[in-house]
């Protein structure tokens, strides 16, 4: 029977081929969303293994955190944009769950992530929700929460008022389209736990500050941030 799955998988692939969804090469049996090539070649930051990195460097002055990363380097006409444009607007949504997979095995072999208790997706709000069908941080968390053991939660930080995308404006004019748009809807579920906060993309981290800015003063709340990709100064 296993033969003869594994003979049918192979002859469906001759007219369905599945493809990396980075570089569009044909994938081999065992591997999944990205080929082995992409997986090793992908600008991955490893600012997991430092406390004190770029990412957490974006909210020195800002926003106190435990501790911030993100897996890859974001650059423009680059296969991670080509990843996010997919994820964010072709409905891969498998991208994000492989990718928080991946990243989460990384993320909970070290002790700074090792005890998150609460895995949060940036949310959207319902509008948009609605008009795209899902939320692609939501996808990443899942993936995320799946290998680090810890609890994904979608409705305790919600996004109450609808904002002009984020694309195109300087980080103050971001930060004012964030100012007080989210809200906290039980601050006992959150109080002493660890929160990993997550987003698709951090580009100067405007819309995490607002999320973090609802929930710093919960007590005993400890806030750290991860993200798909940062972009690269």
């Amino acid at each position: 029977m296993v033969f003869f799955m594994s003979y049918f998988h192979d002859f469906i692939s001759l007219f369905y081929p599945d493809t990396c969804l980075a570089c569009g090469f044909n994938l081999k049996r065992q591997e999944e969303v990205l080929c082995t090539s992409c997986m090793y070649q992908l600008p991955k930051t490893g600012f997991h293994k430092q406390h004190l990195n770029p990412v957490h460097e974006l909210f020195w002055g800002k926003q106190q955190l435990y501790a911030a990363t993100a897996m890859f380097f974001f650059h423009k006409k680059s296969k991670v944009q080509h990843l996010i444009h997919q994820l964010k607007y072709k409905g891969k949504q498998e991208i994000g769950v492989f990718l928080g997979q991946v990243y989460g095995a990384e993320l909970q072999s070290e002790a700074l992530f090792a005890d998150v208790d609460f895995i949060v997706p940036v949310p959207l709000h319902p509008s948009k929700l609605k008009k795209r069908g899902y939320n692609q941080s939501e996808t990443f968390a899942k993936g995320l929460s799946e290998t680090m053991k810890a609890t994904m939660n979608t409705t305790n930080l919600l996004r109450t008022t609808a904002t002009e995308t984020q694309t195109r404006k300087s980080r103050i004019e971001r930060w004012k389209n964030v100012q007080s748009v989210f809200t906290i809807s039980d601050e006992e579920m959150f109080k002493n736990k660890h929160i990993l906060l997550v987003d698709d993309v951090i580009t100067t981290g405007s819309t995490m500050e607002g999320c973090i800015e609802r929930m710093k003063n919960i007590e005993g709340i400890r806030i750290s941030v991860a993200a798909i990709a940062v972009a690269d100064r």
